[in-house]
């Protein structure tokens, strides 16, 4: 009986070490690949758009952010839960951001890919900083925003923000 429990903790533990080893050699390959644009053009259209957005949203321009979202926007915060309001999201971001909050993104992080016939996901990581709070020290974050293609109008239709 020993010598039984003996061979199936050394047979659990060789799976299991080898499961390991499969695991850690396929996140060295998933880090390994270097992001490239599936398409540059739009890759940089988005670049530009992510820049325009934020300017906005660091200046507290609410009229140029206001033009930059859908209005079937949705907006999920992983603490603030789902919004699908866009002039409550607005009006929140005037609130509380405005003066208060300052956005930086994390150099060479974005991701962008085409969606067919609709417009393309961006993905990345950026900073916030609360200027109520000098010492807190900020983070990168993940973010994701899709953009949809209406009339050669490039507009924010979901965001996702994670903290």
């Amino acid at each position: 009986m020993k010598k039984l429990a003996i061979k199936i903790v050394t047979i659990l533990s060789l799976v299991f070490f080898s499961q390991v080893c499969y695991t850690q050699n396929t996140l060295k390959e998933i880090n390994a690949t270097k992001y490239e644009p599936v398409n540059k053009e739009i890759y940089d259209l988005i670049v530009g758009k992510d820049k325009e957005y934020f300017d906005a949203y660091n200046a507290c321009d609410i009229k140029k952010q206001e033009s930059l979202y859908s209005e079937e926007l949705e907006f999920f915060h992983d603490k603030g839960g789902l919004s699908t309001s866009k002039k409550d999201i607005l009006a929140s971001i005037e609130k509380n951001i405005c003066g208060k909050v300052t956005r930086t993104l994390v150099d060479g992080s974005i991701e962008v890919y085409p969606i067919k016939d609709y417009g393309a996901v961006e993905i990345g990581y950026h900073k916030f900083y609360n200027n109520q709070e000098p010492d807190a020290k900020s983070i990168p974050v993940k973010f994701i925003m899709v953009w949809k293609n209406e009339d050669d109008k490039w507009l924010i239709t979901k965001v996702i923000s994670l903290h």
